[in-house]
């Protein structure tokens, strides 16, 4: 099988002890500020040793809302991204020049893992 791999694929088997899960609903107007401020931090992000997995996308339903999901392999590799230039320069950005309508954001702390792939209940 032929595939074509892509900057946003990513590996979700490595331990991962960490996870983020995010949702930002923001301001018309304010939209691109948002991504432009999000899409060099995402990049960034990927690249920081012991990230796992790190997606920001847009929600399908609604242009103005955006979900975010990270892995990390640990509490050390969260914080060193949670410290970066990168991240706080993306943070900065969005605090002084996004309206955010509605943020939720949860952090879990993983205690077991396990590999999902439904495929196999489909005849």
């Amino acid at each position: 099988m032929n595939r074509t791999i892509s900057s946003a694929d990513h590996d979700k088997s490595p331990a991962t002890g960490i996870v983020v899960s995010a949702y930002y609903r923001v301001h018309p107007d304010d939209r691109q500020t948002f991504i432009d401020a999000v899409v060099p931090e995402m990049a960034a992000a990927r690249k920081l040793p012991g990230c796992i997995y790190y997606a920001f996308a847009q929600d399908l339903a609604d242009a103005n809302a955006f979900h975010l999901l990270e892995g990390w392999a640990d509490e050390a590799a969260y914080e060193h991204h949670e410290n970066a230039a990168t991240f706080l320069r993306a943070l900065a950005t969005v605090v002084k020049n996004v309206r955010i309508l509605h943020r939720e954001g949860v952090r879990y702390d993983v205690a077991q893992q396990y590999i999902d792939d439904p495929r196999g209940k489909v005849a």
